[in-house]
Order: structure tokens, then C-alpha cells, then sequence
């Protein structure tokens, strides 16, 4: 006997035996399993008749196309009778440029700022709504009343028998001193933070008046250094900011946490010494520089010298670290370019944009989740390959630099950053070599590395100990976009 439509699937106390895990109960079921295979034939050419009805050749064609669907047989039924479905069947336009920052894709978005804002006021006017009718006038009074709440609908439903909410729904009593919701402000210690020096000292450059180089001993219990700094920047000259080096900091010692965080185009912290974690956390076009004291006599590429999670979700600027970063290195770095002397695991995680050369060892799990941006990893001993998630990268060998066209200048890489949108880096699909050595020699030149030294010594040599790593996607994108760019200059030329 087949399926008597019991609804019981989802509790394992299927009577015939079908949608069941239990022994005694799976005896019931006397079909075969190849009972279930012609049937889903029977589905499957069934699917074919309608998708042929419908003019679909595979299935993804038909996803989004709610304009095939015939809906009278619905909507004139007089059960349905006042059922609104347009926002179910709203068919929204496939826009292309949403959820990136790459400026060539987002002119392809052509929708409004002004849209989102509607969307919100609409939110805005169903929320109000909804508090009006349980008798509320802010958000804040709502908090913790859970005795408002109309649990009858969901405890009586048949899924939820068994199911006990009391504690998700537990009402703590309120603290009389504290409160329902958050009534006070922390404070943050932030008039004693050391960017007010630095911020008092670089005024003059922040009114235009010509570059300043300011020195200041670093502890780590001064957070977010920079930050604040680039905020000033920020507020008087956009996401331009300054011109290179205008704002040059120099530190000494143990910096804490997030060290360069934010920093704006135009400010270079160059730090002798070491810091913690999450150095240059959403780096926006300045340049971080951590470099080793002179006669340590430390190996830089077996010592520590930054924490974890360096450069997290940074968008533009420049890093360079005379030592070893700790583990998920660059992790969602959308544009900044970065040099280290090896990293831990999880280097390059879920990265989307940029350029980051490693000179020395990395964990595993590199480029997990790596989507956009190019990896350099200097491999001597032939063990990346082991270390790498080859999810969603290839791995190619670097190759000397073919000849350029004259009309192939603008993609080539240079010395020099252009602008805060524009690293220098030049076309990722090509110049591999070129750009590696511009990358190791701006390392050098501002930490003054030893390990950079040696590997341009023998440079040719050196180039074929390193490993490009590269995502499958990104490099399918790139050469649309060159395809499209090559057929629009050929149809202007005509």
C-alpha cells in the first residue's frame, strides 16, 4: 500500500511505513525501490510536457518567469476572493552592479538611491502600524514584552505539539537601576586617545598646507590609531582624501588593537615594532607599514609581528609587514595591497577584491572562499599546493612578462598608486611578473626587508618559486569584461 496522505511525514509515525525511520513501522512498506524510480520518470516526463507547453528548454530558463504562470484558475476561485499576490509574483528586474565595488559593475546597476529610501519608508509605516495596534509608541517600549505576544497561533499549531517556548519567551524582571533596554553610555575613554596628539600636530597638513611627519612612542593599550585621524580627513576631503604621504606617522613599540584601522588615503603609519590584531581593519586608501627593530637579530620570517584577522574587509591603501601576519589574513579584503613574509591559516578568506603577495610560508585553508583579487605565494619547497582550498582558485605559475603593445600602457602595473579607486596594480590577467617584482621592490623600499632583498637578487630565479593564485570566477568576469571592451572599441573603429 502507497501514501494514504496521513500528513505525518515530519514525525517519524508514518502508519504505512514510507516516511519513517523507525524498523518496526519501515516492515509496513511492501514496495521496491524501484517502484520510487518509475515513479519519478513518470514526474520527470511529466515536468518535460509542461516545460514544453511553456516554450522552457531547461529548468533554470524557467526560474523568475512569473509572467508564464496562469493565475485566473486562482485568483477567480471565491475562496481567493480580496487575495492580493503581485508582491509574490512581482518579477524583479535582473540588475547587475548590486553587491560589489568594483565601479566598472556598478555602472551597470541602474536603479535609485531614492527606491531603497521608499522601500524603508514603507517598512517604516507597517511597523508603525503594527505598534499602534498593540498599544505602543517607540520601539524601546516594546522591548521584553513578551507578554504581548499572541503565542495561540503557533503552540496550537499540529507542527509545534511538543514544542516548549516558555523559555524563549521568559520575561526577566526588569532591574530598576538598569532597565528593559541599554539607558547608558559607555564611555569609551576616547579624550584620552592618542590621535588627538597626532590630529593637533597634523593640522597643518589637514588645512592644506603642505605635508607634516609627526613621531610618537605606541602601547598597546592605544586602540584604533589612525582611526580618528582619518576621520578628520575624511570629513574635510571625501574618499579621496590627501595626496600620498602627506600625513606621515612614525611609532615605536607595541601598538594595540586595530592599528591603522580605517585609514584614509593620504596617511602612511609606519610602525617599528609590533602590533595586535585586526592592523588596518577596513583600510580605505592609506598605507600601513610594520617593521622589525634594527639589530633584533630576528628572523622576520619565523617571528610574529602582527595578530590575527590584519587588514579585515579593507577596501583601498597599502600594507607592508617585515614579519609574520597571524591566522585569516586579509580576510574579505575588497582593494588593498598587501605584502607579508608569511601568514596562518586561512589566508585570503572569503576575499573579493585586491592584491596580497606572501613571501614565506602560509597555513592551510588559503583562499577559502576567495571569489576576487590575486594571491602571490613564494613556494620554494612545492608544499602550497597541500596548504591551498582549490574550491574556488586556480594555481598557475608566474611567467616572465610578455612585451607590451604601446596601446597596453594603461594596464600595465606601476610603482605608484594613481588614486584611492586605482592601486597601480594594472590588468590581474596579465603582467604577473612585472607586477610581483613592483610589489617586492615597494616592500623593500619601505620595510627594508631582508627576504625582499635576497629574492631580487636572483630574481629570475626567484619567479619561479612563486605560485599565482587566482579564482575561477573572477577570471571569467575579467575576461568578459575584456571581450566587451574589445568589441565596443572594434565597433567604434568601424
Amino acid at each position: 500500500e502507497g501514501c494514504i496522505m496521513m500528513r505525518k511525514c515530519h514525525l517519524n509515525t508514518c502508519p504505512v511505513g514510507i516516511a519513517t525511520q523507525d524498523p518496526e513501522l519501515v516492515k509496513r512498506f511492501s514496495g521496491q525501490p524501484e517502484h520510487v524510480i518509475n515513479y519519478f520518470f513518470f514526474v520527470a516526463e511529466e515536468l518535460r510536457q509542461i516545460m514544453a507547453n511553456l516554450a522552457f528548454r531547461t529548468v533554470n530558463e524557467m526560474i523568475g518567469r512569473v509572467d508564464r504562470l496562469d493565475m485566473r484558475a486562482a485568483t477567480d476561485h471565491w475562496k481567493a476572493k480580496g487575495v492580493d499576490l503581485t508582491r509574490i509574483l512581482y518579477q524583479a528586474p535582473a540588475a547587475e552592479g548590486v553587491a560589489t565595488q568594483d565601479p566598472v559593475l556598478r555602472a551597470k546597476f541602474t536603479g535609485k538611491p531614492e527606491h531603497v529610501i521608499n522601500y524603508f519608508f514603507f517598512v517604516a509605516e507597517e511597523l508603525r502600524e503594527i505598534m499602534a495596534k498593540l498599544g505602543f509608541r517607540t520601539v524601546n517600549e516594546m522591548i521584553g514584552q513578551v507578554g504581548r505576544l499572541d503565542a495561540r497561533p503557533a503552540v496550537e499549531h499540529w507542527k509545534a505539539r511538543g514544542v516548549d517556548l516558555s523559555r524563549l519567551l521568559y520575561a526577566a524582571p526588569p532591574s530598576h537601576s538598569k532597565g528593559l533596554w541599554n539607558q547608558d553610555r559607555q564611555n569609551h575613554g576616547l579624550e584620552r586617545a592618542l590621535d588627538h596628539e597626532v590630529i593637533a600636530e597634523a593640522q597643518r597638513a589637514l588645512d592644506g598646507k603642505g605635508p607634516v611627519l609627526v613621531e610618537r612612542r605606541v602601547r598597546n593599550v592605544n586602540r584604533t590609531v589612525g582611526a580618528m585621524l582619518s576621520g578628520e580627513v575624511a570629513s574635510r576631503y571625501g574618499h579621496a582624501g590627501l595626496p600620498e604621504d602627506t600625513i606621515s606617522v612614525k611609532f615605536s613599540g607595541t601598538a594595540g588593537q586595530s592599528f591603522g584601522a580605517f585609514l584614509a588615503r593620504g596617511v602612511s603609519l609606519e610602525l617599528t615594532g609590533d602590533a595586535n590584531d585586526y592592523v588596518g581593519k577596513g583600510l580605505s586608501g592609506g598605507r600601513v607599514v610594520v617593521r622589525h627593530p634594527s639589530g633584533t637579530g630576528r628572523d622576520p620570517t619565523r617571528n610574529i609581528i602582527v595578530g590575527n584577522t590584519v587588514l579585515y574587509g579593507a577596501i583601498a591603501g597599502e600594507a607592508y609587514f617585515e614579519g609574520v601576519a597571524g591566522e585569516r589574513f586579509a580576510v574579505r579584503n575588497s582593494g588593498a595591497v598587501a605584502v607579508v613574509e608569511g601568514v596562518g591559516d586561512h589566508g585570503c578568506e572569503y576575499m573579493t577584491g585586491g592584491v596580497v603577495c606572501v613571501l614565506g610560508d602560509t597555513g592551510r585553508n588559503f583562499a577559502a572562499g576567495m571569489s576576487g583579487g590575486v594571491a602571490y605565494v613564494y613556494d620554494p619547497t612545492g608544499r602550497f599546493r597541500e596548504l591551498c582550498n582549490p574550491a574556488m582558485v586556480d594555481l598557475e605559475p608566474v611567467a616572465p612578462s610578455a612585451p607590451a603593445e604601446r596601446e597596453d600602457e594603461a594596464l600595465r602595473p606601476r610603482q605608484r598608486s594613481v588614486s584611492v579607486e586605482n592601486s597601480g596594480m594594472g590588468d590581474p590577467l596579465r603582467f604577473d611578473a612585472e607586477r610581483l617584482r613592483i610589489l617586492v621592490e615597494r616592500h623593500h623600499l619601505h620595510t627594508g626587508s631582508a627576504r625582499a632583498a635576497e629574492l631580487l637578487g636572483d630574481w629570475e630565479k626567484a619567479l619561479t618559486c612563486f605560485v599565482k593564485v587566482m579564482p575561477k570566477d573572477y577570471r571569467r568576469a575579467l575576461e568578459d569584461l575584456a571581450a566587451e571592451r574589445a568589441a565596443a572599441k572594434a565597433v567604434a573603429a568601424e
